[in-house]
């Protein structure tokens, strides 16, 4: 007689993640499809980190050097998080609790982005070419050339959120504005890996979201202190 084996035990979630308690954000438009997202980002994968020596600051339209406040924009939340050797991801949300709106990949490793915005300001161009006949929004481009204070700097990717993404955001969802390490164990990470990649690392501050127009669109990056201004300007141009 067959004895019937039992079936396998579900394998428990990791106890030190807490689980994802995040809400749709009321303007997230609909996406392109997961297919096209991949074939992007499998060829971004592919190309070689460039890291240009961002320490000139350059005067970019729209920008407000020494001001606190953007006019006429809108509040939103971005953090910018990753291990410190490798490529720095960017989320905008509606606000902490919310599921990202945006999510990008930069060519620049994280610590090398945090170490230039701690010297100074940093103004980060994102470009891809507009195609008349397409009714994409603009942040919903798959992949862009990028230009970090005025140099090429590689390529930026939009992908959809992780499961280790959704617990960085979850993990953060009651800090408003603030920047430090996340503790390795609560991503689902080996130690090797978080040893060989750096510490994770993240940034989290309130953006001011100001549309030119369908073809440009500005993140300037608040400072608590009025006196310091942006230390943060992201541009989205389609030409």
């Amino acid at each position: 007689m067959a004895v019937q084996q039992p079936p396998p035990a579900a394998v428990p979630p990791s106890p030190n993640r807490p689980p994802i308690s995040l809400q749709p954000s009321h303007r997230r438009g609909p996406s392109k499809s997961t297919k096209l997202l991949r074939r992007f980002r499998s060829v971004f994968r592919s190309f070689p980190i460039i890291t240009p020596a961002c320490k000139m600051p350059v005067q970019l339209h729209g920008s407000r050097q020494g001001d606190g406040h953007v006019h006429g924009g809108t509040r939103m939340t971005g953090t910018l998080f990753g291990y410190r050797k490798t490529r720095v991801n960017l989320a905008i949300q509606e606000n902490p609790r919310c599921l990202p709106i945006l999510l990008l990949e930069l060519a620049i490793p994280t610590g090398k982005l945090l170490q230039d915005m701690g010297t100074g300001l940093v103004r980060i161009a994102l470009e891809c070419e507009k195609n008349p006949s397409e009714k994409t929004k603009i942040i919903e481009e798959p992949i862009w050339t990028l230009y970090c204070n005025g140099r090429k700097s590689g390529y930026a990717v939009r992908r959809e959120p992780t499961d280790d993404d959704l617990g960085v955001m979850q993990l953060l969802h009651a800090v408003s504005m603030g920047a430090g390490v996340l503790p390795s164990d609560s991503m689902a990470v080996a130690a090797e890996q978080a040893a060989m990649d750096g510490e994770l690392a993240y940034l989290r501050a309130h953006f001011e979201r100001v549309v030119g127009s369908k073809d440009s669109e500005t993140y300037h990056m608040m400072s608590p202190e009025a006196n310091n201004g942006t230390e943060l300007s992201i541009f989205f141009v389609r030409i």
